[in-house]
């Protein structure tokens, strides 16, 4: 025993915040909490900005909170209960809790100011009138409407062939822009009442999106991707993949070309969070989002055309990024900051939206992440944690300063705060000489010769940090790696190349994934990493992960027995030639090396050099990876008579939607790895 113990309900019984958002005026900010499972929404306002509880679910059910705005004026919350709007089908109902009526994905309703919260209708996306009265949503595909105050049932808006997303009101809420995806090609269209036609704007054979209304409403800009078809290309080969900014005229629907991205591999269309992050802030200026001079940054360009600003130069990410309500800043999160190790973490800036300016608005040891403005332009509200708080709601002026927690007095008293680690950055080459960034977590006590795991995040799109995680899945991890590390394990946390923070070419790079998991020589390198430190028993190396991490922890597995003693495969992927595209009349050229390859790129191909023993975790309701591919694993292991043991859980998600699931994986994914490697 060491004197940092503590259980796995303690260290993950923190409330986890998602969806903060602010008024378009006054000071008023909302968000959701998940408080072990029970899920709510609570609101602030200045100048104190104390914490309010709105709602009043009171149960562990697995029903996420999503779509969280508030109306002008401040008087009404609107937010999206159900579904899992982390996997590939978010709008579908999930039952976790094996209730004998399903629950339903529904839009609902609640005063600002407090009072009963009300189911307006079944449906997702809910998207608030800018007069206040209405709310547009999603259903089956179509856009429905309802008043906001839920006194008159839903009705259908308008029907349209194919599957509409993206709503958005132009600015005097007159007219509602949105999408239509109809598989090959999506076209964007305009709604503006009961008695004149849809409106389609600048249809072509494309792939349009991303509708932004010009502040007078006289003017749509969109993202232009190509639609599909076209002769069959290679598999193998990285190619760009072409974007370009169009611009129309609402009145006429004539569109024009603003902007073209280069036709590199970096100038590709942007996958990191918000894609493109189009925004039109102000007459003559276009913001957004493009990764073609290696890095994510942000840039701005004249709306009649030219060449676009550099708004944020350097070697780092941009992401999460909002505009004030004034329209002349644009505020987001970063991997920079005036300490080197801030590739590691997430801090608050702003930029003007005309003038490369870019300014750090916080910086130290914190993770500050999901910045928003009040609706008066006052105060910035963001997550913020750091290596022992998690990230909770913050204030601060909208300058340079440091974010002052709002909610560490809903911390539980038994959440061990005082007692966890800060790691401590890492870096390791990988055998073709890429560096790779990792977190290491060392016990307290650090005399003596330890037991080790590798930790392997999912995504591949993601990048584990120098604390608390502002994703819950990956907070949830931390709070995993934080335990095993007060059971006297070494726990070093590795960003493999896929990932972000670290630029295009890593994010990005060939002969990975299905088509040769090159990613896979940072996992072996980072346990090699270990196993030549004085204070790791290299004999005790273990490996754990979920999804992607699962995929490559099943890899080290099969791959490496020899180097990783024992290991806990969570909802990983195993077969990779089932997600090929499916065999057509005109294959690709490199068809038949691509299948080859990726079965190469498959954990079961190693099945016969897997020795150490594994633990399967998978739920069977999973929108992100079949089941499937977990029970196909474990027939696999068991012909061949390697030790497994493995833990089914029923209906629930990729997520664990249910707080008891949480902890029930994490408590078998400790307890597997402490049996085998202790």
């Amino acid at each position: 025993m060491t004197a940092q113990q503590f259980t796995i309900e303690a260290v993950t019984s923190y409330p986890c915040p998602s969806e903060l958002t602010s008024a378009s005026t006054g000071t008023g900010i909302a968000w959701a909490f998940n408080e072990q499972g029970k899920r709510n929404v609570y609101v602030a306002a200045g100048p104190d900005f104390s914490p309010r509880q709105l709602t009043a679910y009171p149960h562990d059910d697995g029903q996420e909170i999503t779509g969280l705005s508030i109306s002008a004026g401040s008087q009404w919350v609107v937010y999206c209960r159900g579904g899992d709007h982390s996997g590939k089908d978010g709008s579908n109902p999930v039952n976790p809790a094996h209730l004998l009526v399903p629950p339903k994905t529904e839009i609902w309703s609640v005063p600002f100011a407090g009072g009963p919260a009300k189911v307006l209708s079944e449906g997702d996306y809910p998207v608030i009138s800018p007069r206040a009265d209405s709310v547009v949503f999603i259903r089956n595909g179509q856009v429905w409407i309802v008043p906001v105050d839920g006194t008159a049932p839903a009705r259908n808006l308008f029907s349209v062939k194919g599957n509409c997303h993206s709503l958005i009101w132009s600015p005097d809420g007159t007219a509602l822009a949105f999408v239509a995806n109809r598989s090959d090609h999506a076209f964007i269209g305009i709604y503006r009442n009961a008695y004149t036609p849809l409106q389609w704007i600048a249809p072509a054979f494309s792939k349009d999106a991303s509708p932004r209304w010009s502040p007078d409403g006289k003017r749509i800009a969109f993202v232009r991707t190509p639609g599909a078809g076209g002769i069959p290309d290679s598999l193998l080969v990285r190619k760009h993949q072409p974007w370009a900014i169009w611009t129309a005229d609402v009145n006429t629907g004539e569109g024009t070309l603003l902007w073209k991205a280069p036709a590199t591999l970096a100038g590709s269309i942007p996958t990191t969070d918000g894609g493109t992050n189009l925004i039109w802030p102000t007459p003559d200026r276009i913001a957004f989002l493009s990764y073609h001079d290696g890095w994510p940054h942000l840039y701005s360009i004249n709306s009649k055309g030219g060449a676009p600003l550099l708004l944020t130069p350097g070697n780092f990410m941009v992401e999460h990024v909002d505009m004030t309500p004034d329209a002349k800043w644009l505020v987001f999160s970063a991997n920079t900051g005036t300490d080197t190790t801030d590739t590691d973490r997430r801090h608050i800036a702003r930029v003007p939206v005309d003038k490369a300016a870019m300014e750090l608005l916080t910086t130290g040891k914190g993770i500050e992440t999901y910045p928003v403005i009040t609706g008066d332009g006052n105060t910035l509200a963001t997550l913020a944690g750091n290596a022992q708080q998690p990230v909770l709601p913050a204030i601060m002026p909208f300058r340079k300063g440091v974010p002052a927690s709002i909610c560490t007095s809903l911390l539980p008293a038994g959440f061990p705060l005082a007692q966890l680690v800060s790691p401590r950055q890492v870096s390791f080459k990988a055998p073709d000489g890429t560096t790779i960034h990792g977190q290491l977590f060392e016990p307290a006590d650090k005399k003596g010769i330890h037991p080790a795991i590798v930790y392997i995040h999912g995504g591949p799109q993601r990048q584990m940090l120098l604390g608390w995680h502002y994703m819950d899945y990956y907070a949830n991890a931390y709070a995993v790696n934080q335990y095993l590390v007060s059971q006297g394990f070494i726990v070093l946390s590795v960003n493999y190349r896929l990932g972000t923070g670290y630029g295009y070419e890593f994010h990005k790079p060939p002969h990975a994934g299905i088509n040769g998991a090159a990613e896979y020589q940072d996992i072996k390198a980072a346990g090699e990493w270990l196993a030549a430190q004085p204070t790791v028993n290299p004999k005790k190396i273990g490996v754990y992960g979920g999804s992607y991490g699962g995929y490559l922890t099943a890899h080290a597995l099969g791959r490496d027995s020899r180097l990783f003693a024992a290991g806990v495969d969570i909802h990983g992927v195993h077969t990779r030639t089932e997600l090929l595209p499916p065999p057509s009349s005109t294959p690709a050229p490199d068809a038949d090396t691509a299948e080859i390859v990726a079965w190469k790129s498959s954990p079961v191909a190693y099945i016969d050099t897997w020795k150490s023993p594994v633990l399967i975790i998978h739920a069977d309701d999973d929108r992100n990876v079949a089941f499937t591919q977990s029970v196909d694993l474990f027939k696999r292991l068991e012909s061949k008579g390697i030790p497994f043991e493995y833990l089914a859980i029923p209906d629930d998600t990729h997520h664990w939607m249910k707080y008891s699931n949480a902890v029930m994986v994490d408590k078998a994914t400790a307890a597997f790895l402490i049996k085998q490697l202790k």
